[in-house]
């Protein structure tokens, strides 16, 4: 898996370094001088999903941003929305960007259904949009998100493999994703078909919003109905949520069960050194914001993908999308160091702040 990762980095790097010059032009023109100033000096709208989750705002804007700037020399705009989880908030957005006349729009979805329409108005105006993290539905033009089928049998595998001999002696709840949002669908199927048949799950919930706060209403809940003494672990579809779930586990009393976790958040990776977390899944979000701005120029720009997305996805309105899938890391203690450190998402001194010392010193972080 590692080796795939760096193998897509690479691809990546290469496509970014021929995007604005090699790719083949779709318009008979485009050669011309203006028409070249014109593609340099592009405007591309971006727009996320919430801020509630940290990635969002410390990761995917800031790479976005910078790959954009590298790919057209400094000349193009970024023109960027955080919808803070609120669909008709972000149709809006859609609009203030169509009226904008950005060239293109790069759409992490709130809801991928709502969003549909707002898709629409966007290609009717020649906008073309790449759906990012999210497979959006309307007449997107471009996709691209990790393998998240292959995230939730992560997730999956490493609670299997945590509860060992005990898988069947107890219960464990499973806390999926937001219902408005696709990717959570595709966890659960992944999760479950790794863990149907080899585990009782007691209590299984779909999380309104990925909010940590109804996780831990939702965990409280399933404690009381399945009792603290049979509960064996947790499958949390993400690091936000888990932190919530384990809130709500130290309130009962209930300590060292594995509890799943998915984008290696700083707290996240934090609960993995302590303990109380057993797993997060690290998605390389330098490579999947690559992409997309490699994706959104070229589009802008009136180039082909060919040379970038080698994979076609279906949404439930648009066939053969191109896309770009990114491959995912299972992260636990064991691995910390070759994963989140190593890529620079974190330093040690991020994660090993004095609260968490004697704990990184434990599991070797501080060596």
């Amino acid at each position: 898996m590692r080796r795939a990762a760096v193998a897509v980095a690479a691809g990546a790097m290469a496509v970014s370094l021929a995007a604005c010059g090699s790719a083949k032009e779709s318009g008979g023109n485009s050669s011309s001088p203006s028409s070249a100033k014109k593609g340099d000096a592009i405007k591309v709208g971006l727009l996320l999903p919430e801020n509630k989750t940290a990635r969002y705002e410390k990761f995917d804007k800031p790479l976005i941003e910078k790959k954009i700037k590298e790919l057209t020399g400094n000349k193009a705009t970024l023109e960027y929305s955080n919808a803070r989880q609120d669909a008709n908030l972000q149709a809006q957005q859609v609009d203030t960007m169509i009226t904008d006349k950005v060239d293109v729009l790069i759409i992490d979805a709130v809801d991928s259904k709502a969003i549909a329409n707002s898709i629409k108005k966007a290609d009717d105006a020649g906008i073309p949009v790449v759906a990012y993290d999210r497979l959006a539905e309307g007449p997107i033009k471009a996709y691209t998100s990790f393998d998240n089928t292959e995230v939730g049998k992560t997730q999956g595998e490493a609670l299997l493999k945590a509860l060992g001999a005990k898988a069947k002696s107890g219960k464990i709840v499973m806390m999926n994703g937001s219902p408005t949002d696709p990717n959570a669908k595709q966890f659960k199927t992944g999760a479950h078909s790794v863990l149907d048949g080899k585990v009782n799950v007691g209590r299984e919930y779909d999380t309104k919003e990925w909010s940590p706060d109804n996780a831990n209403s939702n965990m409280e809940a399933a404690i009381s109905a399945v009792g603290k003494k049979n509960i064996i672990g947790v499958y949390s579809a993400n690091d936000g949520m888990a932190g919530g779930i384990i809130t709500a586990l130290k309130a009962a009393g209930i300590s060292n069960i594995p509890v799943t976790g998915q984008d290696a958040e700083l707290a996240g990776v934090q609960r993995i050194v302590t303990g109380e977390q057993f797993m997060s899944v690290y998605k390389s979000y330098p490579q999947e914001a690559d992409v997309a701005a490699q994706m959104a120029v070229l589009l802008a720009q009136g180039k082909s993908l060919d040379s970038i997305a080698k994979d076609k996805v279906d949404s439930p309105t648009a066939k053969q999308v191109p896309s770009v899938l990114v491959p995912v890391i299972a992260l636990t203690k064991d691995n910390i160091k070759d994963t989140v450190i190593k890529d620079g998402i974190y330093t040690t001194a991020d994660i090993c702040t004095s609260q968490y010392k004697s704990a990184c010193d434990k599991v070797g972080l501080n060596k």
